[in-house]
């Protein structure tokens, strides 16, 4: 039987373990070549199949594939593209199948959250009734740590490590400047449904940090809030505040809400920070500083969480290595066996199960008054941010970091437009 050729593709905002997944999935079909030709992966994400733009993974060398390990964001490319239902879509799915015919494809790779997620289990179902089958693994992705059935999602260690260490290094900088100057210093963290990644920033208080957090978990109640940050002025001199960007009131409305939507017809966000920070300048006239941290937090291979990078690559070896025992329409997983000490292991999920599914923080991870985590909480997180996995640096202090050739494969079809 000839060897099928494999496609990967990047999807969503990027982080800091993504390439890690990609050189787990690359150098995994390199291993097995009798069986997988070759890994074509789509430039910026699913578009680079539709447009039949494919990038030749075989023209990168061994030791830049193996660089993707300790390079951020995302090597190939990636985007916000997402394809819809079956039918409303159907001309994108079936321009899918097509491509895979026509570069002899028989594996799907897609890494990302959950939109890819779905779109991986459309794939699967779709080529099945078109007569070519193809194996569509979904490799988990996302920041944002609300991928269901995993424990974690890889991205989110290294995003919870950098926003930890961050709060509590500005923590420190606002401390000891309270006295005669800034008493308020407010981080926004991504996060739009999730409050995973505000959480992290909440472990500050282990560290003597009087930190207020805002979820988006919780209903936001301005007077609540306030009186909040005033007991920590009056009893520490000073207070942190650390708000999700999917901070939003009681009808909904986000406290970020600029009125515009992202391609995926989200409601973009960014903003929250400013909005805090100016409530508490009204209501208590206490100087502030803010800071969004935005892509930073998502980039920063730098500080990257030793766990993480080794499940990110460990997800993208078992992907293929499912696929190769015929494994069809699932996603790796990550299952806890402790967390002290911390031992985790590869278990698998169906997408029919994974797809349009989000994981909210669990209550019982949240403290009473809504503002903090509980022990339950800060068990879960601890692990995930424990090791470093510094990358090299070269000579002039900057980290060596890859780039990808992308030496693109010869076209077959007519164009398609978008």
């Amino acid at each position: 039987m000839t060897a099928k050729n494999a496609f990967y593709a990047q999807s969503g905002g990027v982080t800091a373990v993504i390439n890690s997944s990609a050189c787990g999935v690359i150098e995994t079909c390199r291993k097995h070549s009798d069986k997988i030709a070759n890994v074509y992966a789509g430039r910026n994400g699913i578009i680079g199949a539709l447009t039949e733009d494919l990038i030749d993974t075989s023209q990168e060398s061994a030791e830049d594939i193996a660089a993707l390990k300790t390079t951020p964001s995302g090597g190939f490319g990636s985007c916000r593209f997402k394809l819809k239902g079956l039918e409303e879509s159907k001309r994108e799915y079936e321009r899918l199948i097509e491509i895979f015919k026509a570069h002899n494809i028989g594996y799907f790779f897609y890494n990302g959250g959950g939109d890819s997620a779905d779109t991986c289990y459309k794939v699967s179902q779709l080529s099945e009734k078109m007569g070519y089958p193809v194996q569509a693994i979904h490799v988990p992705k996302t920041v944002d740590n609300d991928l269901p059935i995993t424990d974690n999602c890889p991205g989110f260690g290294s995003v919870a490590k950098y926003i930890a260490v961050s709060t509590l290094e500005a923590s420190y900088d606002v401390r000891s400047m309270a006295a005669t100057s800034t008493k308020i210093f407010v981080i926004e963290v991504m996060g739009r449904h999730a409050g995973w990644i505000a959480a992290a920033g909440a472990l500050v208080e282990d560290y003597g940090i009087p930190v207020v957090t805002l979820f988006p978990e919780i209903e936001f109640d301005k007077e609540k809030f306030i009186a909040a940050v005033d007991a920590k002025v009056k009893e520490h001199g000073y207070c942190t505040i650390c708000v999700s960007e999917g901070a939003h009131y009681p009808d909904g409305t986000f406290l970020a809400e600029q009125g515009t939507r992202d391609s995926f017809g989200h409601a973009q966000l960014g903003g929250a920070a400013p909005v805090v920070a100016n409530m508490i300048k009204d209501a208590l006239d206490l100087k502030f500083h803010w800071a969004v941290a935005d892509y930073l937090q998502r980039a920063a291979r730098h500080l990257a969480s030793e766990s993480d990078v080794e499940q990110a690559y460990a997800l993208g070896q078992a992907a293929v290595e499912k696929a190769l025992e015929g494994k069809n329409s699932i996603m790796p997983t990550v299952v806890r066996e402790s967390s002290n000490p911390y031992k985790w292991s590869i278990g698998e999920a169906p997408l029919s199960e994974v797809a349009n599914v989000e994981k909210m923080m669990p209550t019982d991870f949240i403290s009473e008054d809504g503002f903090g985590i509980t022990d339950k909480c800060k068990e879960y997180l601890y692990p995930l941010i424990k090791g470093e996995a510094y990358p090299e640096y070269d000579d002039n202090g900057m980290p060596k970091y890859v780039t990808m050739k992308g030496v693109a494969v010869p076209q077959k079809l007519e164009k398609f437009e978008i």
